[in-house]
């Protein structure tokens, strides 16, 4: 059984945390929470598609130079190689479930933006 207080968890970019529920070669399953004002550096996966579903607040996702605002209990898929990265423009902590398929350990190519 995992949950939240037994998962590993690190931190990345400015106070983001992530908690990750399963991370193996084939899928990987992670919660993370951002805080307002937070984003992640434009990046891709050469291998890995992604699925976030949107569990508190409101994502903003920038896929291929387009913007998207995802809500509570919505989902996005992201193929691989497509560049992207997710902000919280919003005015609430955002918390979000992230599951990559293959794992994006060791594919992830960050972009100058």
């Amino acid at each position: 059984m995992i949950n939240k207080s037994n998962a590993k968890h690190y931190t990345w970019g400015n106070d983001c945390d992530s908690w990750v529920f399963l991370d193996n070669d084939k899928l990987s399953i992670k919660l993370e929470s951002m805080p307002i004002g937070t984003k992640e550096k434009l990046h891709f996966h050469s291998n890995a598609q992604q699925f976030f579903f949107i569990l508190k607040g409101t994502a903003t996702l920038y896929i291929d130079k387009n913007k998207k605002l995802i809500q509570e209990n919505q989902g996005i898929s992201i193929d691989a190689n497509t560049k992207h990265y997710i902000a919280n423009t919003s005015e609430k902590m955002l918390s979000f479930l992230v599951i990559s398929q293959p794992s994006t350990n060791n594919d992830r190519v960050n972009i100058d933006n």
